[in-house]
């Protein structure tokens, strides 16, 4: 397969679902992180996903999304056609969203190669990225369920990991999975860290379409069979959908096919954040580690002996004096001041308002 160009029948799916929580009140339910410029590069998470998948796919995408951000997300991609945004009737987590991607491309593309990317995360080497999709399509086209394996940079407890087996006959840079782990406590990730047969598990998957439907039929037949139903009579969608189980792909298929031996991983090394709070947004922005790091208009933002993340969105000045690790998100009908190593606690907030039925506030 020629090292570059796009990969023929390769099908890029890009769900796009979940609130970000952890990023209030810069991410909210009606207009979640995907949609923001969070790495101050002009597109939005979901313009720079589009954006390295293009050379790769050309044309042959499928976005799901939910029905309140088709609009938005259609309008950040107006190269797509109306048909590759697909919108889920509700939030059924990403086996279905992923698993009707691959019902409707089996319909389409006897051929095809899909691979799942999620529509929040960051790739600072995007050529690397490519490199690690072309050897995963090629292992796909054999019938393997194929994950990216995210070489770790620290012992992060935050994420789930993939174990490593032996490297696969015939097909140099992918290894076996011996197994999918839950995220770790601090000490277990330490280990793995210190083992090197360990990857961070990015939720990035590589599989022909019938491949995965077939894998989801060997545990759950109905749920197979309601998605295949959907994609042969799309009128059925408000029918099925709500019957569909509430399952993430890595549950539903990757760990026990991982346990049958039907998974295989492409080690890589991209520079890969999904940024999950502030505290690695900060880190992703904050190329020296020192000082304060300003996502917007630094001009509305004055400091004294202070270090962290300010995002003014407002338009009024922010003033930091004399905080370290501080972040201070204003936006103009909320203002959360926290700091970096509490930022996984923001989600508390949310679930505060939402019980307060402050719903316009997230």
């Amino acid at each position: 397969m020629p090292a570059n160009g796009t990969i023929d029948n390769f099908w890029a799916v890009i769900p796009a679902g979940g609130a970000g929580t952890r990023l209030w009140p810069l991410s909210r339910s009606h207009a979640p992180k995907f949609l923001h410029d969070l790495t101050g590069s002009g597109m939005s998470l979901l313009q720079e996903t589009w954006a390295r998948l293009a050379p790769l796919a050309e044309e042959r995408f499928l976005v799901v999304t939910g029905r309140v951000h088709r609009s938005a997300v259609a309008e950040q991609l107006p190269a797509l056609g109306p048909d590759a945004v697909m919108a889920e009737p509700s939030p059924r987590d990403s086996m279905a969203a992923i698993g009707l991607a691959a019902a409707l491309l089996e319909r389409e593309d006897p051929d095809a190669v899909m691979g799942s990317f999620a529509a929040d995360h960051v790739i600072t080497d995007p050529e690397a990225f490519g490199a690690a999709v072309r050897v995963a399509v090629e292992a796909a086209r054999d019938g393997w369920l194929v994950t990216l394996g995210i070489e770790p940079t620290f012992a992060s407890p935050a994420f789930g990991y993939i174990a490593m087996g032996d490297d696969l006959p015939g097909s140099p840079g992918v290894r076996a999975v011996r197994a999918f782990v839950e995220k770790p406590s601090a000490e277990v990730a330490a280990g793995y860290l210190a083992d090197g047969s360990y990857r961070w598990n990015a939720g990035m998957f590589v599989v022909r379409p019938g491949v995965l439907l077939d894998l989801l039929a060997t545990w759950q037949p109905e749920f197979a069979a309601a998605l295949r139903s959907i994609a042969a009579e799309p009128e059925r969608l408000e029918e099925l959908w709500p019957t569909l189980p509430r399952i993430a792909l890595d549950h539903a298929i990757a760990e026990p096919a991982a346990e049958a031996g039907r998974v295989v991983v492409v080690p890589v090394s991209f520079g890969w954040d999904d940024i999950g709070d502030f505290d690695s947004l900060a880190a992703l922005l904050d190329r020296t580690g020192d000082g304060t790091t300003v996502l917007g208009d630094s001009a509305l933002v004055r400091t004294v002996d202070a270090s962290g993340l300010v995002v003014p969105r407002s338009g009024r000045v922010v003033a930091v004096v004399g905080l370290d690790d501080v972040v201070v998100v204003d936006t103009p009908d909320a203002l959360l001041v926290t700091t970096r190593a509490r930022a996984q606690e923001v989600k508390q907030v949310v679930a505060a308002l939402k019980e307060s039925d402050r719903a316009d506030l997230t």
